[in-house]
């Protein structure tokens, strides 16, 4: 009795067994795939630079379940792509069942080798699906460049500017050595980058509608308006450098400058006609002893400080606009002769021999967009200058320095969003500037009689 009752029990086991697996091919779906695009487009990626991930869906629009029997990465081994097909990594996957009114993700990622040319390259794979002996593509296609990559190395003499050029790590230009970077040059910082000027000489020579462009190495349109993909330029006790026509955006510290070489009586850096925009923390900063002249300049949306000056360092600023809208709490301009170190206890004082602006516009969104704070020891010299600017201030300031001020004007810009910084002719910055050696604007336009404030003029 209990062994008839075994084999029977067993039997119908089987029987179960059986008509459950024939009855699963039976009534998968004949039906095949449909997906969320046919083509999965990356932007402008840098050889040997990963792109970030896209992704699509595969559906499955029947009630029953489907059998995808080969999921193939075209290319194989050797294509730029990987795939990832709902946690699975591999260059072909198989037999994957997919529930009935279900989906599953397909994230995609590329890498471009190295290559020879000069101009974009368009490189493409597919992958394949293939169900019910029917085979499905979604095609992969990337927009690729070939560059110039810097990784921890010394530069010096003139940069090409037929390819952009990748820092990694950093770009050096060791002591007593000077490099230029010619007009049109592409400069593109991997994150954490730095261009290090140390006892040197930087020269940026761009030109009027051929700038040299400082930003990330990612040039997907989500990194568009990123700040600190990188961090910036930094010069180090260095000899006098120049940056004309430069646009330095999304990064950390645009331009950060430590102490001067001692042997130099002038300027550190003579920062012209260009644009330093959405930067992580500051835009330019002076620290214990640079000197910066900067005229024609637009230095806007920064995470802190537009301009910072700490432990003293002297500045002459020429018909630039100091614009505070990137900071909640930040004034747009900090000016400080010292810095107190957490650390040691110890407070290092500086004097700012030079302190001057002239023409300029110090605004944002904060009520007060000016925050000075000076110690007045023995031997320290404090000399500021502030003339026809307009500054927006709580407190209307009465030092004799201030000049010709306009406080707390609006400047009525176009665009503030857009940085678009230019006005009509209604606004109080045309004509209320003072003549000075700047005779065109940030954009070539001659300068009236009286100019008008900031870098740009209305004519």
């Amino acid at each position: 009795m209990i062994n008839r009752f075994f084999i029977t029990s067993l039997l119908a086991s089987l029987l179960l067994l059986t008509f459950t697996n024939c009855g699963k091919k039976q009534f998968l779906s004949k039906k095949n795939l449909s997906f969320s695009v046919d083509t999965v487009v990356f932007d402008t990626v840098f050889t040997t630079i990963g792109s970030t991930t896209n992704q699509f869906k595969i559906y499955n629009n029947e009630n029953r379940t489907v059998n995808i029997e080969e999921i193939e990465l075209v290319g194989g081994e050797s294509s730029p792509f990987r795939m990832n097909v709902d946690g699975i990594k591999g260059t072909k996957i198989t037999d994957i069942d997919l529930e009935g009114k279900d989906s599953l993700f397909v994230f995609v990622e590329v890498t471009l080798n190295v290559n020879a040319q000069n101009l974009p390259m368009i490189v493409e794979d597919s992958i394949r699906f293939r169900t019910n002996g029917v085979d499905q593509y979604v095609k992969l296609a990337v927009w690729g460049q070939d560059a110039y990559f810097h990784y921890k190395d010394l530069n010096e003499g003139i940069w090409p500017n037929d390819k952009p050029h990748v820092v990694y790590g950093y770009a050096a230009v060791d002591s007593a050595k000077t490099l230029t970077i010619p007009a049109g040059t592409q400069v593109h910082m991997h994150k954490n980058a730095l261009f290090y000027v140390y006892k040197s000489t930087l020269n940026i020579q761009g030109t009027l509608g051929n700038e040299v462009v400082f930003q990330g190495d990612r040039l997907e349109a989500d990194y568009d308006d990123v700040a600190g993909q990188y961090y910036g330029i930094y010069f180090q006790e260095a000899k006098p450098s120049t940056i004309d026509y430069a646009i330095i955006k999304n990064g950390t510290a645009g331009i950060h400058l430590f102490s001067e070489d001692a042997d130099n009586m002038g300027y550190t850096l003579t920062l012209t006609n260009s644009i330093i925009q959405n930067q992580a923390r500051y835009g330019v900063f002076i620290y214990s002893g640079a000197k910066v002249k900067a005229e024609n300049c637009i230095i806007s949306k920064s995470g802190t400080h537009a301009l910072l000056v700490l432990e003293g360092g002297d500045f002459n600023f020429n018909h630039c606009n100091l614009l505070g809208y990137g900071s909640s709490t930040s004034p747009a301009v900090g000016i400080s002769n010292y810095y107190e170190n957490g650390v040691t206890n110890v407070t290092t004082v500086g004097s700012i021999n030079e302190g001057t602006m002239t023409n300029c516009i110090l605004t944002g969104n904060l009520e007060t967009e000016l925050a000075m704070d000076t110690l007045i020891l023995a031997g320290v010299t404090l000399n500021f200058n502030f003339q026809n600017c307009l500054i927006k201030s709580k407190e209307i300031q009465t030092d004799a320095f201030y000049q010709n001020i306009l406080w707390n004007n609006n400047p009525n810009f176009i665009d503030i969003q857009e940085f678009d910084f230019s006005f009509e002719t209604n606004s109080i910055l045309n004509e209320n500037g003072i003549v000075s050696s700047v005779i065109t604007d940030i954009f070539g336009n001659p300068r009236n009689n009286p100019p008008d404030i900031g870098a740009i003029e209305v004519n």
